[in-house]
This record gives C-alpha cells, structure tokens and sequence, in this order.
C-alpha cells in the first residue's frame, strides 16, 4: 500500500502540480495529463511534470484510473488538499441572499414553522451547490392533548395521537386478544385525561410508576392496550430519522452517465435516511463544519460521495441539528464548505 504525504513533505514543485491536477479535476470531472498542466501557466516541461505526477502517485495522492489517461485525486490526495492547502472563497452577496430569503420566506424569525424552514434552507442549499441538501430536524417531543384508538379489524387498531399543537399522527397498533370497542374507548380516555399535558418521555414514566405501584385504574386487555400505545409512539419518535433531504436530481447529470452504479448507491443511500442521520449526528458533537470524503465513511464505501455538514444551534445555545449537502467527491469545496457554514450560522441567528 503507498505512503500518504503531508503538505509539508511535499516541496514547492510537487504542491503546485498536485494543486493545478485538484482544481482541475473538481472543475471538470476528468483525469488530468501533464500536457494539460503544462498550459495552466507552469515553469515545466511535460516530462518533469509527467514525473512529479509518478511521485505524487507513489505517495498515494494522485491515481490513474487508465493507462496513459492522466491522473485524478485519491480521496487521500482530496483530503490533504481540504485540509491543508484549499484557500475557501466566501459565499457571494448573492448566494447569502439566496439563502437569507429563502429562510424570510417561511416566516422563522417570527416563529414560523421550523420544519418548513429548514425544508427551505435546504433547497436552496441544494439549488446553490449542484448537490442533494440535508439537514437534520431538532428532535421535538410534541406535548399531548388527545389520544385515539380507531378500530381497523379484530387484531388492529389505528392509534391517533394529537399534540397541543394541533399536529395529529397515526400508527397501526396490533391489539391485545379480547379488546372490544369499548376498551378502546375507555384506554383512549384514560390516556387522554391522565397524559394531557405531557410529553411521551413524561408520559412513559408516569405509566410505568403507576403499573410498578399497583396504582393504574385500568385491567387486563385495556391495561395492556395503554401499554403498547404509549409504546409504539415512544419507539417510533426514539428511532425514526428526523432527516429532510432535497434536490436529489442534482447528482444526476451527465457527467454521471458512465457512473450509474454509483449514482444508484447514492441515491439508495439517502432513502436510508437512518444510516445518513447516524452519520450526521457525529457532527453534532463539535462546533464546526466536518467534511466527509468517501470511503473514509462506511457508508460511502461504494457510492464514493462527500458530505459537509455544519451544526445550529437552538434558542438557548445549545447545537439542536446539522445542515449540509451530499455529492460525489469532486464537489467545488472551497465554495460549498463556506455555503454551508453560512447557512449554519444564518439557521442559528433567526432560532435566537
């Protein structure tokens, strides 16, 4: 296996060819020959270029993906260019205000919706940067008003659940044997008196102190039906991705006509949205943006995409999500890492 370089390993004539063979490649999608670097302005033949390329390739920064086809970026090369020798552009007035009014337009700062909000952010991320957008949804515990059972068969039941803000959510429940039409009614309004007012963590908590303390009204079948409700919508809002993902069509073009397979990986990536949130989620931990380059995630391992990602944060401080966007690795990063740090920040400013 070859030995990856540092920037400083790299002398003045080697950071200057692999820089130009990086530009390049991010521009156009294609193997860069040193023909071509010899055009972009470079004090050296073909030949001399040609045999630092060979170097940069034994250092495991460059690759040639055919014979005599030029040369293109590992992710090892992308990586040390990102992180070492990438000069960041700031996003354009135009690009800030693209993303500025696509936030105004949904109302945030005067208490608009935030899942429409952040739908918003995120097309006109996707829009701005050719890519598929992602943002991760503050996980919000609704406050309960009501419950329902409505009776879908001997064995199922839908369970409807409102919240205090009027938003209303339905679940097939199997039944417990024997429950008739009036233990759903009587379990419907137990639940609805005895949890009013709560959120389904406090709600789990209080029924199960008051079965471990023999203090529940209820029996049998209906006893067990209020068990399972609260159940069924404790694990759905533990588990279930809280992941909006737009502009899938960006990572269909024709620079990917002879990459198919990749593009269907990726694609069947973001369906999974649970593996995408659990990527996400290690971007919460830190303050600033992370950038993934493929196969340095597991999930990326055959699709070869790249993330950036960048946390916001809620009203009290505190990081309550992560905004970004998804595409193959030649993405423009040193215009797209900025974007989506401006985004993070303009999420954070209107959530104060």
């Amino acid at each position: 296996m070859a030995a990856t370089a540092s920037i400083a390993e790299l002398n003045d004539r080697a950071r200057d060819v692999f820089r130009m063979v990086v530009d390049s490649y991010l521009g156009t999608g294609l193997p860069v020959g040193s023909r071509t670097i010899s055009k972009m302005g470079l004090s050296l033949s073909a030949a001399s270029i040609r045999n630092v390329m060979q170097d940069l390739e034994e250092l495991g920064l460059l690759a040639a993906p055919h014979t005599s086809a030029g040369r293109m970026p590992t992710e090892t090369g992308l990586r040390l260019f990102v992180d070492g020798m990438m000069q960041a552009a700031e996003p354009s007035v135009e690009e800030r205000r693209a993303i500025e009014a696509g936030l105004a337009e949904v109302g945030l700062a005067e208490g608009g919706p935030i899942e429409e909000a952040l739908s918003a952010a995120t097309a006109t991320l996707s829009g701005l940067s050719a890519c598929a957008g992602i943002v991760m949804v503050p996980r919000r515990e609704p406050v309960l008003r009501q419950f329902g059972f409505v009776p879908l068969n001997d064995r199922q039941a839908l369970a409807v659940l409102v919240g205090q803000d009027g938003s209303i959510e339905n679940r097939v429940l199997d039944l417990p044997r024997g429950v008739t039409p009036s233990m759903l009614n009587e379990a419907a309004n137990f639940m609805s008196a005895r949890f009013g007012g709560l959120t389904l963590r406090q709600a789990g908590d209080l029924l199960a102190r008051e079965m471990e303390q023999e203090r529940s009204t209820l029996e049998g079948a209906a006893r067990e039906l209020v068990t399972r409700g609260i159940a069924i919508w404790s694990h759905d809002a533990d588990d279930r991705p809280v992941l909006i993902v737009r502009g899938q069509a960006h990572l269909i073009d024709d620079g990917t006509a002879a990459d198919l397979d990749r593009v269907r990986q990726l694609l069947e990536q973001l369906e999974g949205k649970q593996e995408i949130s659990r990527l996400l989620e290690s971007a919460l931990a830190g303050s600033a943006t992370k950038i993934f380059i493929g196969s340095e995630n597991k999930l990326f391992s055959l699709s070869g995409s790249s993330v950036i990602a960048a946390p916001y944060r809620g009203g009290d401080g505190r990081v309550v999500g992560v905004v970004g966007v998804i595409g193959p690795t030649r993405l423009n990063y040193a215009r797209v890492i900025p974007m989506v740090d401006f985004t993070a920040q303009t999420l954070s400013r209107l959530m104060r």
